[in-house]
């Protein structure tokens, strides 16, 4: 058995989960919302169903869902794809897939930030890529350039904005030191923008490949599941100039080489409708956000900044809890019926144990039951 697979344990997320349904406790732990689906989108994906072909779609993605990504992101964020630069993908993580498999030689440096989706570091070995790890620190989770002049001369960066599990968005600042960094290094940029779209307090998504002389060394990466809060449909996208494009779209080919049409016909149909759906969706969103941190504040819990995601987090040291992260979470959900995730999962080496990670995408009535639950303190 490959010993990169065979050495992983269940996700954190799973195994939350999975003691939330044996426990019945309330699930602010894996990010999936439990408010009402957008019933036009499905609507729209059941008449695909019954009214166009099912059988294989272009290997590369239906037309009209490449010309609907390439046009929301020219109406967004005033990006010039072209929709042979757009490659479909069975969500976002097979788009991380393709691209860390199609860039990614033996022996590659590649940057990734601490805390980070774990995804990426298996993916990265399995490609026989070598890690270069910056660990981010809270509360501020900030990217230094005495962080990128210590992983100087690697040639991939791996970079997740809006960043989960922070909540926390790249700084004008920051985002012109990666952009540096990757001029300086040669080096190509996989941008994980897949929460592009969930985004508060009135900021937007300034994308990296935006930025001067980032056009041609950024592959980035996008998710309906995200946009539309379809979690479980899994359809992302790859966009990148031709000459990455080409290789991404051939390690996409033997991944899974296409994506259900009629999901497909949905996006598209998604995209194509009055943007407005998506500043109602973020404004949800930020009320649930804003509800769960007063009530956890009223609790006399220490909430960190959430500025993006589904996602805001603890603090148990300032919150006067002297477990770690782990034993907390494991307390939390045995003792007061809470799932939650512990960021010290989301570390390959060196980890933050004091930061605990609570979903908010949830609908009020979850929200107010795990408050409840939480007035009771270890």
């Amino acid at each position: 058995m490959n010993p990169i697979y065979t050495a992983l344990g269940t996700t954190v997320f799973e195994h939350m989960s999975g003691l939330a349904r044996q426990l019945g406790a309330v699930n602010l732990g894996q990010g999936f919302p439990d408010g009402e689906e957008p019933a036009d989108l499905l609507q729209a994906a059941a008449r695909a169903l019954t009214e166009h072909p099912n059988q294989y779609p272009p290997m590369a993605g239906l037309p009209e869902l490449r010309q609907a990504v390439a046009a929301h992101y020219a109406a967004t964020q005033q990006l010039n794809f072209q929709p042979d630069e757009v490659i479909v993908t069975s969500g976002a993580t097979e788009a991380l897939a393709a691209a860390i498999l199609a860039l990614v030689s033996p022996g590659d440096e590649v940057v990734m930030f601490q805390p980070l989706y774990d995804a990426y570091l298996p993916l990265v070995r399995r490609a026989g890529g070598v890690p270069r790890l910056v660990r981010l620190e809270p509360p501020e989770w900030r990217i230094t350039e005495e962080a990128m002049a210590s992983v100087r001369g690697a040639k991939i960066i791996i970079l997740n904005d809006p960043l989960n599990p922070t909540g926390t968005i790249l700084s004008p600042a920051e985002r012109q030191i990666v952009a540096d960094f990757c001029i300086a290094n040669d080096a190509v940029a996989i941008c994980d923008d897949v929460w592009e779209q969930v985004i508060f307090n009135g900021q937007t998504h300034v994308p990296l490949i935006a930025l001067p002389g980032m056009r041609d060394r950024c592959i980035k990466i996008g998710s309906a599941g995200k946009i539309f809060s379809l979690t479980g449909w899994k359809v992302g996208w790859l966009c990148a100039t031709p000459a990455l494009s080409s290789v991404l779209a051939k390690a996409h080919q033997f991944l899974t080489f296409t994506t259900p049409p009629n999901l497909q016909r949905a996006v598209a149909y998604g995209l194509g409708t009055d943007r407005q759906r998506f500043s109602a969706m973020t404004a949800a969103f930020e009320r649930s956000r804003t509800r769960l941190a007063a009530g956890l504040t009223g609790l006399g819990y220490a909430v960190l900044p959430s500025s993006a995601t589904y996602f805001l987090s603890i603090d148990l040291t300032a919150s006067d809890i002297a477990l770690d992260d782990s034993r907390y979470c494991d307390w939390l959900v045995h003792e007061a019926g809470v799932a939650t995730i512990p960021v010290s999962a989301f570390y390959a080496e060196n980890p933050v144990t004091n930061i605990v990670r609570f979903c908010f995408a949830k609908a009020d009535s979850t929200i107010d039951a795990a408050l409840d639950r939480m007035a009771h303190r270890p």
